[in-house]
């Protein structure tokens, strides 16, 4: 029996980037967007145009960058939205505008103050209005799981007939359960008259924690477009998880005789760089594309996958992209096995990109006896997703104990020449934390922070995370990695600061 073919629809870049701190610059954008499209995404969904002048632009500049992806730019029902949408993602390959309403009662009565009929008579207008403009035109009805069925079944209806190419039945509040949403997709599929001329696609919300289950109870009852996140970002709880989504089809072939175009290998670099440019840790217990998701230590699972590997791997690590922590590479290596250690990871680095790794890897070598893997990413992550330097670390001193206050003195770089500060604190990263905020002139609260190692030793590189908040709310992510963990934590923190100031001038732009 020939399987269905599944669409992926991605929206890392504009759901997932709605998750509280997750917000992407630019350039973070189009880096996530190539690796979407290295993953063979069927379609990104890069922003909200209208939202901002900064979201315009990025999904303007995403239209403009990928060929083998459709691009999508979400748009309410009214006319301003739409316009702005289509001139975002007008250059694009394959551009669609992405409209929605609300058509649940609660919403319609409290959000919209309308009415069923006003709201199927925008949708119809604005579907129509959008269709003038582009051919591919998707239609949502938010927060559909709390709305009336039949109702649903009139205004999809209505909405193809006015040109809807995609109708999606998003689980907004992440209310629904599988049962429930099967019966919902079935009950659509049977009872709007014209929906063999348009795809039904979901996009469900991980409030009660089911949206995966949803998503694939989904696909069970016809659904062919699968919308989704990477690491499961998105707003409160987050969206459904493209990495269990698509990994639970590729194994389950015996429940879900369908395909995706997804290129696996690449959901783990995918997961990484996610994790890195939103400053949203992964847990490591977290499915497919954790730290323990092929980590076995109970000696009973040992002596198994000894044996042999299905007794308790269902799928390989190698399948989703995870590269085994071997020894690969050392201070001695030469430029041709790094670079080729490299492509063997699947990076393709231009020549300047390269060069720069490739130093930051010989004076890791230096500190470090042996390089894995994991040090290698993180060097090529760090290195070119690296913001614009406002302010660069020149050195620090610690003076530290049990039995005394701790002191850093912290000299920084920025256009100006160099400039140091002195600060005391409960602890030597607080004390640096406090030189920074008199050296940039401004205070800011530590929302969170995090350490880990990314391999294995004494020697070992840590990530440290921060999250900062400016007095008026703003939030801002930074990361830095080092053998040291003082410097990763004072990079991490300068690579916050350096995007808020970044961020500052775009919008003064």
């Amino acid at each position: 029996m020939e399987r269905k073919h599944l669409m992926v629809f991605d929206t890392t870049l504009r759901d997932g980037e709605q998750s509280p701190g997750c917000s992407m610059n630019l350039r973070e954008k189009l880096e996530v967007a190539r690796q979407l499209e290295k993953l063979n995404v069927d379609v990104i969904e890069a922003g909200f145009a209208i939202a901002s002048p900064g979201d315009f632009e990025a999904v303007r500049a995403v239209a403009e960058t990928i060929r083998n992806a459709r691009v999508a730019s979400l748009a309410r029902a009214v006319p301003q939205d739409i316009d702005r949408a289509y001139e975002a993602v007008r250059a694009a390959e394959a551009p669609r505008i992405h409209t929605f309403i609300a058509t649940s009662d609660i919403h319609i009565e409290y959000k919209l103050k309308s009415t069923r009929e006003q709201v199927l008579e925008r949708a119809v207008a604005m579907v129509k209005y959008a269709k003038s403009l582009l051919s591919d035109v998707q239609f949502s009805a938010e927060d559909a799981t709390r709305s009336q069925p039949e109702y649903l079944y009139e205004i999809f209806e209505a909405v193809i007939q006015a040109g809807a190419t995609v109708i999606n039945v998003p689980d907004t509040v992440g209310y629904t359960t599988p049962d429930e949403y099967y019966q919902l997709i079935d009950g659509i599929r049977r009872n709007v008259p014209s929906i063999d001329k348009a795809t039904i696609a979901v996009h469900c919300h991980n409030d009660l924690g089911m949206a995966v289950a949803n998503t694939l109870a989904a696909v069970k009852a016809g659904a062919t477009q699968l919308e989704c996140t990477i690491n499961g970002i998105g707003e409160r709880a987050g969206n459904a998880a493209m990495e269990e989504i698509v990994m639970a089809i590729n194994t389950r072939q015996d429940q879900f005789p369908a395909k995706t175009r997804i290129e696996t290998t690449q959901l783990y670099p995918a997961s990484r760089l996610v994790s890195q440019v939103t400053g949203m840790k992964v847990q490591r217990n977290k499915a497919v594309v954790g730290e323990n998701a092929f980590a076995h230590e109970s000696g009973i699972h040992q002596h198994g996958v000894l044996a042999n590997k299905s007794t308790y791997e269902i799928m390989t690590p190698e399948s989703v992209g995870v590269a085994t922590n071997q020894l690969v590479l050392g201070k001695h290596s030469g430029r041709h096995a790094f670079e080729d250690r490299l492509k063997d990871l699947g990076y393709r680095l231009e020549k300047q990109s390269l060069d720069s790794v490739f130093e930051e890897f010989k004076v890791l070598a230096d500190k470090k006896k042996v390089i894995y893997d994991r040090d290698l990413e993180a060097l090529v992550q760090e290195k070119t997703m690296r913001m614009e330097e406002h302010y660069r670390l020149k050195q620090f001193v610690i003076n530290c104990g049990n039995q005394m206050t701790a002191t850093a003195t912290v000299r920084l770089i920025n256009g100006k020449g160099e400039m140091e500060e002195v600060s005391t604190g409960s602890g030597p990263i607080y004390a640096s934390f406090g030189a920074i905020d008199k050296l940039v002139g401004m205070t800011f609260d530590l929302e969170d922070y995090s350490l880990q190692a990314i391999t294995e030793g004494e020697d070992a590189q840590g990530e440290a995370l921060v999250q900062i908040r400016k007095e008026d709310g703003r939030q801002y992510h930074g990361s830095g990695i080092s053998t040291d963990v003082i410097e990763a934590s004072i990079k991490a923190y300068l690579n916050a600061i350096n995007r808020m100031i970044s961020d500052v001038r775009e919008e003064g732009a």
